[in-house]
């Protein structure tokens, strides 16, 4: 077998598995997620970070309280952050841009 055709074989297999993984993702159920304040970064957010922004990516600092991103059920509130800081199913009052 040529380099060539073995590149081939290899690149078709990565993008196998990449394609898999994507597939799981979108086939994930709404209770299978769950929103997660506190826990993106500046302009990172999934939605609604809290007054003065609009949607998608309008957070304003790391971690801002009032901003979330969807993460797998279950798994908010064991995200630890920089600073002591955990994820919250709840908007939370730190970390708001000034």
């Amino acid at each position: 077998m040529s380099i060539q055709m073995k590149s081939l074989a290899v690149a078709g297999a990565v993008a196998a598995a990449l394609s898999a993984h994507v597939a799981n993702a979108d086939e994930m159920k709404p209770g299978e997620m769950e929103k997660c304040f506190g826990v993106a970064l500046a302009g990172e957010n999934n939605c609604a970070a809290g007054p003065g922004t609009t949607c998608a990516g309008t957070s304003k600092v790391d971690y801002q309280g009032n901003s979330w991103s969807l993460v797998p059920a279950g798994t908010c509130e064991s995200i630890e952050l920089p600073g002591d800081r955990m994820g919250s199913l709840t908007a939370l009052e730190r970390d708001l841009p000034a």
